[in-house]
């Protein structure tokens, strides 16, 4: 099998894993934001990261839509990207009425064509990549002059289950996620012409419903 070949197979893969997530996929306090105080934690980060409100923000790996709808309705222009199917269905209807695209596709390699956006925003995205670096390169590409990064990331365990012999078998570097420094150091070996960077620590239990015990963070990088 040729490595085009091989890739298309990994990515079907990957796609199928998170079409037979969606149906449960806003249970989680950090997916659905269902919750008052976890909706109200992401708002309050969001609005600490991101510049205007009127800003075009791309949301990569967007899943059911979830941030996508805070930022359209806090007068974001939205356009996310998922490669599951039936992610973006979700999303789009989450998303309906306020005027944000949702394209099928792979987050890596947006299908954007040229245009260019104030924000790119990616959360817990990076560990499904093949080459995250490559993707990180591409996404800075993507910013207007002066236009942020932000990147929410971890590093936590990909236990076993269903899909994990798929993700493995693709190739993921970051599988289990990857620390702040890490990603602080990838980011200033793929992103040019940096302006600023910072690191918040993202601890807070009204972010993720629950207590945790593992590193999770937001990097945020400004050309």
């Amino acid at each position: 099998m040729s490595v085009a070949a091989a890739t298309m197979v990994a990515m079907q893969s990957i796609a199928a894993y998170w079409d037979a997530a969606a149906d449960s996929f806003d249970e989680e306090a950090d997916h659905g934001l269902r919750d008052p105080g976890v909706r109200a934690a992401w708002a309050d980060r969001l609005a600490a990261w991101l510049p205007e409100s009127r800003a075009d923000v791309l949301d990569l790996g967007c899943g059911t839509g979830s941030l996508s709808l805070l930022l359209a309705e806090g007068g974001r222009r939205i356009v996310g990207v998922d490669l599951a199917p039936r992610m973006v269905a979700r999303a789009r209807a989450k998303l309906a009425g306020t005027g944000a695209v949702v394209l099928v596709g792979d987050a890596a390699r947006p299908p954007v064509g040229e245009r260019r956006f104030d924000v790119v925003l990616a959360r817990h995205l990076l560990w499904t990549i093949p080459e995250p670096e490559a993707a990180l390169t591409r996404w800075a590409a993507l910013l207007r002059p002066g236009g942020r990064l932000v990147l929410v990331e971890g590093r936590w365990s990909t236990s076993s289950g269903s899909g994990e012999g798929s993700r493995r078998d693709a190739g993921m570097p970051w599988d289990g996620g990857v620390s702040a420094a890490e990603l602080v150091a990838a980011v200033r070996l793929t992103v040019a012409d940096l302006s600023d960077l910072r690191v918040d620590v993202l601890a807070d239990p009204a972010l993720w419903g629950k207590e945790i015990d593992d590193e999770r963070y937001a990097v945020v990088a400004v050309t």
